[in-house]
Order: C-alpha cells, then structure tokens, then sequence
C-alpha cells in the first residue's frame, strides 16, 4: 500500500483543482480530495485506478493526477 504521506499529497494536489475529482479502484468509488476515502482505498504501486474529473479545469485536473501517480 502507498504510505500515508505520498496518498496525502495526492489528496493535495486534487484539492488545487476546482473540479469534483473522483478514484475509483476494485469497484469502490471515493472523492479524491478526501484523505480518509483516498486512504479507505488501499492504492498500491502496480494497482489500476481510474480517476474522473467534472469541472472548469477537469482536463489538467486528469493530466496533473496522472502525471503524479505514474512518478509513484
């Protein structure tokens, strides 16, 4: 599982978004600018997420997300 400090730091870089940002990983879907649901997911290198963004800058909410959990 991904430490606690690399997912609160992706929950730091969804909250600089203003769009609704969400995780989705084994069937569970979680807001991703939530520590607690982030966390509740279990993420770990090599596991296959998708993420989904609805808002103004949904684009380079996705690319900025993408960009950070493939450096991970």
């Amino acid at each position: 599982m991904l430490e606690a400090r690399k997912l609160a730091e992706l929950v730091g870089v969804a909250n600089k978004f203003a769009s609704r940002i969400m995780i989705q990983m084994d069937g569970k879907t979680v807001n991703a600018k939530s520590i607690m649901g982030v966390m509740g997911l279990g993420m770990d290198v090599g596991k296959q997420i998708e993420a989904e963004a609805i808002g103004a800058d949904e684009e380079e909410a996705l690319n900025t997300i993408e960009e950070f959990l493939t450096e991970q």
